[in-house]
């Protein structure tokens, strides 16, 4: 069917407010690497927008020797390696059984676990009982809580129940259990919409802030998010990080360093989501869709 005079004029409108609301999401992004890739001596003098000026490396090199962002980008891999690794366990454990038609008070405990997403203890409860539990100033104050999503467990849940019920069938008539079902058949079949959960939890895990914040005390467990905000946050603070010199201090300008740092943070998942786009848009629709 040929496309009328309004369905291209509506096509043109939506490429043009699409692309228009694109570089309002990448243009920032640009001049932040552009500034990290620029001499002091650009910046400070605001020629810098959306391509380095004289380019350098001189902010990375000085971010790497003179700042703990080694140790945590190592916190940041450990954090959301573990981290997902746990939350996509404990996720499916919870989504399947709640799939199967089978089981009796289904309903009963999906209500109880959606309560959970409109109703929560608080910020102050919750730490109360992450003292309690000792988990004051380790990863387990972070990993535990953030087990199951319960957005991402109906999700997956909803996923498992489109799966044919025949499929099921024939495999329980030649034999197989719940665990080699699982195993054998309904995780393979569920590739795209377990990439795209992994996804969510490895962004959420990554970008972890507040509770960073709230139940770790030893600066050296820091991750990526917590620094670079200290950096940008807190000129006094980001001096003392990188022991420079007064004359060392006058090579480089404060807006560099900050922005590598920001790069650095936002690179992994820049680098990451291209490879795994077409199982997440697969996944995100696939397993919202029931039947």
């Amino acid at each position: 069917m040929k496309p009328s005079v309004g369905d291209k004029l509506f096509y043109a409108i939506n490429y043009a407010v699409l692309s228009a609301v694109g570089l309002l999401c990448l243009l920032p992004m640009v001049h932040i690497a552009a500034l990290s890739l620029s001499e002091a001596h650009a910046v400070q003098a605001g020629l810098v927008a959306f391509w380095p000026v004289s380019w350098s490396l001189e902010a990375y090199t000085s971010l790497i020797a003179g700042t703990d962002i080694v140790r945590a980008f190592q916190n940041n891999v450990v954090l959301t390696t573990v981290g997902t690794g746990l939350s996509m366990i404990f996720t499916v454990l919870a989504a399947y059984p709640l799939s199967r038609r089978d089981m009796h008070g289904r309903r009963l405990l999906t209500l109880a676990i959606v309560f959970t997403m409109l109703f929560s203890g608080g910020i102050i409860p919750n730490y109360l009982l992450i003292k309690s539990l000792g988990l004051i100033n380790s990863y387990g104050a972070i990993w535990f809580p953030a087990l199951v999503s319960v957005f991402n467990m109906l999700v997956l849940k909803t996923y498992f129940e489109s799966l044919p019920v025949e499929m099921e069938e024939a495999a329980q008539i030649d034999g197989c259990g719940e665990w080699r079902m699982l195993s054998r058949i309904v995780l393979p079949l569920s590739l795209p919409v377990l990439t795209a959960i992994a996804l969510f939890y490895a962004v959420g895990f990554w970008n972890q802030f507040m509770t960073v914040l709230l139940y770790m005390h030893d600066t050296t467990k820091y991750n990526l998010t917590v620094l670079v905000q200290m950096m940008v946050q807190n000129q006094s603070f980001l001096q003392e990080l990188n022991n420079l010199q007064p004359e060392d201090a006058a090579k480089l300008a404060p807006a560099t360093i900050k922005s590598a740092g920001v790069i650095v943070l936002l690179m992994p998942m820049l680098v990451i989501y291209p490879f795994l786009q077409k199982y997440f848009i697969k996944g995100v629709l696939v397993g919202a869709i029931k039947g």
